[in-house]
């Protein structure tokens, strides 16, 4: 038998003293006028929290108020209710058996809601419990992911070419725009999956006896294995078709972008192919476009260095790096600056490969090697368009960078980006791209560094114990941490996180400005003397100090912060030992810029 209220809600909790009868008449006249439930439109004026508002409800239908964190679901339970039924309904099933089903609402007094449900899962007997409205949303994005459309895409895929054969080239030219097409219900839920779990990247890699279907979320990889072997290269016609690419090269890479809108969202893609030895790996890189280009204090920086970072950006000449690996939004950064900086006196040009955000009012040029338009190429022009700020999308060789500093000193703010792993670094990066010490000394006037570590998930967040080497690290970069090493969390592992005990990123930002002591030691080219008078500069705090703070918060793991650490480390002990000779080792060739 269905639980329900004896008396309207609204009644009952005025009558518990819980709410007063004006704040229900106030809360009935504004649900007339939004058509929202009556709880709803209580919590949102203030006069009940959500939790009270679940209790009450608990407690008065008898039913339990439970949290869906530490619950593992199967799916073949969730897939009792349809994903469409159960986001209209709020309603998800967590427990089933032949006889009967646990199913959690956020609105168990809705009696509609309860008698559509109950009707999928005929002839179990449907067991209620209330769950927070947030809670059920967020099980809904993890718990409903598209692996079973994937798979069974992939199996009609797998049949319609022809027995394990080659793809019909001709036949997917022919349905390059037929959205029908099985090849084009792959994709679409593929990306579908991507956008619902956040992912910044899709990788399809083909092996010898299974295709990887790999997503990056919150820096990880999460692996879908399919066995449909022979799909890969329908998959990969169809995105070269998709990305402008020539379609029977195979031999080479190839890169590309395209767009598409799923879920509401205008999801920019872009593409890079390359030949493995069971085909072609290709990576996507999603840029959701929807979501609106981030300003500084968006960016999660610390105050200080926010403030500090304005002023930096707002000089009227010098040039300000951006520097982390590739995903460690250093584009996001610079864009925020760009849209704090795009006035009407202002005229703004932009060098990019590729162009992520368009921006009006700002000149944006997208570099093609192609056809000889170049970083170095387009910048000289840049030049003579009479610019007052000029953004550079990476510091890639020689001439772009000697052109770019040659334009800071000369009455022009100079962004841009490099690929090393700490500010210091970063001025020495330039000089060992052939840059004159003297003149990186004129031109660079302050260098960010940063990165994107895990956040320890909220739902299953424990207090972690800590290894006695662990702890001898951490006290040597924090001789204030604890001698016991307490104070520190780790995530169990749950639903909202998909059992890795992290969920989201947070960004950790180290800020190098260049004093006198630096231009100095950079004008008589001691690279050692550099390395230290930064290290010894006001408002200095090393990238994996930190993320200590961060962990000593109890935001992020050790784990991450060690990662950091060591990743750091290592390339300061590479810079000094290159540092002591005076000569800085060359890590890259000179046509690319990435570690």
């Amino acid at each position: 038998m269905r639980p329900r209220l004896k008396m309207r809600l609204g009644d009952l909790l005025v009558q518990d003293g819980i709410i007063t009868e004006s704040q229900l008449q106030q809360a009935l006249a504004d649900q007339k006028q939004n058509g929202r439930k009556l709880g709803v439109t209580l919590i949102d004026l203030g006069f009940i929290s959500e939790h009270d508002l679940l209790e009450f409800l608990a407690r008065q239908l008898n039913i339990p108020l439970l949290d869906l964190s530490d619950k593992r679901i199967p799916e073949s339970v969730v897939n009792l209710v349809p994903e469409v039924q159960a986001r209209r309904h709020r309603a998800l099933v967590v427990e089933a058996d032949e006889s009967s089903a646990l199913v959690a609402m956020s609105d168990p007094a809705d009696l509609a809601a309860v008698d559509a449900i109950s009707q999928f899962l005929q002839p179990r007997e449907m067991r209620l419990a209330v769950v927070p409205d947030s809670e059920l949303l967020g099980a809904f994005d993890n718990l409903y992911r598209r692996t079973k459309d994937i798979a069974q895409f992939a199996k009609e895929l797998q049949t319609e070419t022809q027995d394990g054969g080659e793809f019909d080239l001709g036949a997917l030219s022919l349905d390059a725009d037929d959205d029908d097409a099985t090849v084009a219900k792959l994709l679409q839920s593929i990306f579908a999956d991507a956008v619902q779990v956040r992912a910044s990247d899709i990788h399809i890699e083909p092996d010898d006896r299974a295709l990887r279907i790999r997503m990056r979320v919150d820096g990880a990889l999460q692996e879908n294995v399919l066995t449909e072997t022979n799909i890969a290269n329908a998959l990969l016609l169809r995105l070269k078709l998709m990305s402008g690419l020539d379609i029977s090269e195979k031999r080479l890479p190839q890169d590309g972008r395209f767009n598409i809108k799923v879920r509401d969202h205008s999801i920019d893609v872009r593409v890079s192919t390359m030949p493995v030895q069971y085909g072609e790996s290709c990576v996507m890189r999603l840029l959701d476009q929807s979501a609106g280009l981030l300003n500084l204090e968006q960016t999660g920086m610390p105050e200080d260095i926010l403030a500090r970072v304005r002023r930096l950006v707002h000089r009227p000449y010098g040039m300000f790096v951006v520097t982390g690996p590739t995903g460690s939004g250093k584009t996001t950064t610079l864009y925020g600056a760009l849209s704090e900086l795009n006035q009407a006196e202002k005229k703004i040009i932009t060098v990019e490969d590729p162009v992520e955000y368009r921006l009006p009012r700002i000149s944006q040029v997208q570099v093609n090697a192609k056809i000889g338009l170049s970083f170095s190429n387009v910048l000289r022009t840049t030049l003579r368009q009479d610019p007052d700020i000029i953004m550079v999308g990476e510091m890639r060789d020689h001439e772009t960078v000697e052109i770019g500093l040659r334009g800071a000193i000369t009455g022009h703010l100079v962004l841009t980006t490099l690929h090393t792993n700490d500010s210091i670094t970063s001025a020495l990066r330039l000089i060992d791209m052939g840059a004159k010490p003297y003149l990186v000394g004129a031109a660079l006037r302050g260098v960010l560094a940063q990165r994107l570590i895990r956040r320890v998930c909220e739902s299953c967040k424990t207090t972690a114990t800590v290894e006695p080497h662990q702890l001898a690290i951490l006290r040597i970069m924090n001789p204030d941490i604890a001698a016991d090493g307490s104070g520190f969390v780790k995530g169990k592992g749950c639903r909202n996180c998909n059992h890795t005990g992290y969920k989201g990123r947070i960004g950790v930002f180290e800020l190098l400005e260049i004093n006198e002591a630096m231009i100095d030691a950079l004008r008589d080219g001691d690279m050692r003397e550099f390395a230290h008078a930064a290290k010894a500069s006001p408002g200095f705090k090393p990238l994996a100090n930190v993320a200590l703070d961060y962990a000593m918060q109890g935001i992020t793991s050790i784990d991450e912060v060690l990662f950091l650490a060591e990743t750091v480390e290592e390339k300061e002990l590479r810079v000094s030992t290159a540092a002591a000779s005076d000569q800085v080792e060359p890590e890259v060739g000179p046509d690319h810029g990435e570690l």
